[in-house]
């Protein structure tokens, strides 16, 4: 196990990352303010088995090739961005239908969760953030794999943990919106474009520092 100096520094550095905006909490955002506060949770919970996916791809050295390999970095972070687009677009295009479908209407939130997994999943920047930052944390007197799960699974816990709060105060604006057409047309465009944005930001942000 870390230090307890060491886990210390990780919890505070952890905190600071997890209330920091980032494609995940954007997403959130945006299904929250579309759907309502079960989609928002549902896609909290899914960026949260996405994040965890690259924890475990971390701890077992899967994600050294996306750090090796500039090919792979870019495969997946466009597919990743091409993702949030084409979510954005079907916002956009989705009609009256969609701005009359009730937040809790069948197979919504499981939709957003799918989904949630799916961005996180494709966002090749959380991995190199596992892989450059949990190492530094690790006692090499120790176990690396359980220790790197250990301080993985807060760290997924403290995003997560963010995203929820997050949903949980955007979920009530859309539920407001929805109460006027004029005012959900204009919240699907919102959202749509703040999927398409992100996922243009995805494609066009550089590496990882």
């Amino acid at each position: 196990m870390p230090s307890g100096t060491s886990f210390g520094i990780f919890l505070t550095a952890a905190i600071v990352l997890a209330v920091s905006p980032g494609p995940g909490m954007l997403y959130v955002l945006a299904r929250s303010v579309r759907g309502g506060r079960r989609e928002g949770l549902a896609s909290s919970l899914g960026t949260a088995v996405g994040g965890f996916g690259h924890v475990i791809a971390a701890a077992f050295g899967l994600s050294v090739i996306l750090a090796t390999s500039a090919t792979a970095f870019t495969v997946v972070k466009y597919a990743g961005a091409a993702y949030l687009v084409y979510l954005g677009i079907r916002t956009l295009i989705a009609g009256k239908e969609a701005t009359e479908e009730s937040p809790g209407a069948s197979g919504a939130p499981w939709t957003a969760f799918r989904q949630g997994i799916t961005t996180e999943a494709f966002n090749p920047k959380t991995a190199l953030f596992f892989l450059s930052f949990l190492p530094q944390f690790i006692n090499r007197e120790a176990a690396a794999i359980p220790q790197f799960l250990l301080l993985g699974k807060i760290s997924v816990a403290l995003n997560t943990s963010a995203d929820v709060v997050v949903s949980l105060l955007a979920g009530p604006i859309g539920a407001k919106l929805r109460q006027s057409p004029r005012l959900r047309t204009g919240q699907r465009f919102a959202s749509g474009g703040a999927l398409v944005g992100l996922g243009l930001y995805v494609a066009v942000s550089g590496e990882q520092q």
